[in-house]
């Protein structure tokens, strides 16, 4: 197998066209990780040849760029200057933005909502850009945990508002699947940054909105 593709210089300095380049190192990725699908289906005593599974590799292999494409996307082009002066100081809520991500600890999905909420100092961003800054970071091996922060502090980054609130809530299939298979199971996970950490009052209106306060 071919080892994982890597930009070295002398590999740029071969191409004048940087999306050529891009295009030829997904393609490349996407090979290995066939090859890589096909020892596995192998190690699990089943044929690769056979009629169900002839396809299976390279549907994988896509499938798998697309579950971590966030990997090479930045916020600042997602944001794309999206940031408006507004003299609005009041809680800005997105409430319930679907995320799909992978555990990196089994490869197995977590699936849940996020509730994303800040205060302005003086600009506001386009509320889709919310959304997508989730999904940027959702679309990697994460853990649920590091998903929340990452988000928050990106946010905070960006727009420097007054203060980030992110709630997310899931469903891990590593605990449903497999282990102490609890179905039923919810995991809550946090990150409040500015006067959302220094504020209880506010810290508390957020959640309340959002509905993790019952």
């Amino acid at each position: 197998m071919s080892p994982t593709p890597s930009i070295s210089s002398e590999r740029i300095s071969q191409h004048g066209d940087p999306a050529e380049l891009g295009r030829e190192l997904k393609m490349e990725g996407q090979r290995n990780i066939s090859d890589a699908v096909r020892t596995i289906l192998e190690c699990i005593d089943e044929d690769p040849a056979r009629e169900g599974l002839l396809d299976t590799p390279e549907r994988y292999a896509k499938a798998l760029l697309f579950f971590t494409k966030g990997y090479g996307e930045k916020v600042s082009d997602i944001v794309n200057n999206a940031i408006f002066r507004e003299h609005h100081h009041e809680m800005v809520i997105v409430k319930d933005i679907e995320i799909f991500s992978m555990c990196e600890h089994h490869l197995l999905p977590f699936t849940g909502k996020m509730h994303i909420g800040y205060i302005p100092n003086g600009f506001v961003i386009g509320l889709s850009k919310l959304a997508r800054i989730a999904e940027v970071y959702s679309r990697r091996l994460q853990i649920q945990e590091r998903l929340t922060k990452e988000v928050a502090y990106a946010l905070m980054e960006v727009l420097s508002p007054r203060g980030v609130a992110v709630v997310m809530e899931a469903c891990h299939l590593c605990m449903v699947m497999r282990g102490v298979g609890k179905t039923t199971a919810t995991t809550i996970t946090s990150c409040v940054l500015g006067s959302f950490e220094a504020n209880e009052k506010t810290r508390n209106e957020f959640l309340n909105l959002v509905g993790v306060n019952k």
